[in-house]
């Protein structure tokens, strides 16, 4: 039996994304083990037929000597695993995940790129100097002759150097999502246009610029509320502090806290709103809202314009623009036929464009057929 590792820095966030392609993984006969630091989700990942294995690593750590000692770890269990292929998900885990399989000497490796993160979304010199540095590293020494990477939009290939149509390559659909679980429903009464964001309350994801963004909308007179599901990421620098959430609850904006219930969120809500300023993968909230028929509101910035196309499934602006967004606000507000179909569009582009998992698992399990092919 072939054996297929991922390795991940959280189980929740393998829980939240990845159940389906280790679901598919031990669909194909492989023997899958999943390398992650445990807190709530061993039980969840067991159920899909994987293999829990822990690694206590802290994910926002940059200090090269605990990447090196994790990578280290990381060695030593692959090679009890005996893996065949390490697929290796966002980039720290690529870092200390393709280290670890050179000095295990595992040549099948899957680098998955969910976003380049902050050195994505920055443009100055050390932003540059950090997509070249990664460049260099994912192509030189953590590449072997059966590295493929996957990405989730064709900006962050070009970023690293990669062209999107190489053999090498696989673009897929986020992670994928079930349309049948994430149903259309009818759009609720309006006035007024309900918005809401559903994500990690972080500072990178722009909700302090959609908060500004509403109040000057209901400025000009729309009638528009928004809504904020998440909660603080506590272990990222970008988290948003509580007081600070809370503070903004005001003036039609109002903060819920975590929900589970994301159908439910988009059954009271029109549209669905992501302003993020960059290093975006491609964002599952806004497949789930385009799932259940909500128009979205979000930046031209890569992951984000991948699955939006202004003024079919929604609007783009400006990254950190909140006059833009008001402006695209005012315009919802007061046309929601025109929200009603870029709704019915974001759901069909989710359908017939490649975002349903069934999509993404079949280009994943291709990728790992090819792997395996003598």
């Amino acid at each position: 039996m072939k054996r297929l590792v991922f390795v991940v820095t959280e189980d929740w966030f393998f829980a939240s994304h990845f159940l389906p392609m280790a679901r598919a993984a031990v669909a194909m006969g492989l023997s899958v083990a999943v390398v992650t630091r445990v807190r709530a989700h061993r039980a969840v990942i067991e159920a899909t037929g994987a293999r829990v294995v822990e690694l206590e690593a802290e994910r926002s750590s940059l200090n090269p000597m605990a990447a090196g000692y994790a990578a280290g770890q990381l060695a030593a269990i692959l090679k009890g695993l005996k893996a065949d292929i390490v697929h290796c998900i966002a980039l720290r885990s690529i870092l200390v995940g393709g280290t670890a399989a050179a000095m295990a000497g595992i040549s099948g490796r899957v680098y998955a790129l969910t976003g380049l993160g902050l050195m994505g979304a920055r443009a100055d010199v050390a932003g540059r100097m950090g997509r070249l540095a990664l460049r260099q590293l994912i192509r030189g020494p953590l590449a072997s002759k059966q590295t493929r990477f996957l990405f989730e939009n064709p900006d962050d290939a070009i970023a690293l150097g990669l062209d999107p149509a190489d053999t090498a390559v696989t673009i897929v659909g986020g992670a994928g999502i079930d349309p049948a679980l994430l149903a259309q429903t009818p759009q609720p009464p309006s006035p007024p246009l309900r918005v809401a964001i559903v994500a990690r309350m972080l500072w990178s994801k722009g909700i302090d610029t959609a908060v500004e963004a509403i109040r000057l909308a209901r400025a000009e007179g729309a009638a528009v509320e928004l809504s904020l599901y998440g909660a603080p990421d506590a272990s990222n620098r970008r988290a948003i502090p509580e007081e600070t959430l809370r503070s903004w609850s005001r003036d039609g904006v109002t903060w819920h806290g975590p929900t589970r219930d994301v159908t439910g969120v988009w059954a009271k809500h029109h549209v669905g709103c992501l302003p993020s300023r960059g290093g975006e993968g491609l964002p599952r909230t806004l497949l789930e809202a385009a799932s259940c028929g909500r128009a979205l509101l979000t930046t031209d910035v890569p992951g984000c314009r991948t699955l939006v196309r202004n003024g079919i499934e929604g609007m783009l602006v400006p990254p950190d623009d909140a006059r833009s967004l008001a402006a695209a606000l005012v315009r919802l507000a007061a046309d929601p036929l025109l929200v009603a179909r870029m709704g019915k569009a974001a759901r069909r582009r989710v359908v017939e464009g490649g975002f349903t998992e069934d999509a993404v698992m079949r280009a994943v399990s291709g990728l790992y057929a090819d792997l395996l092919r003598p």
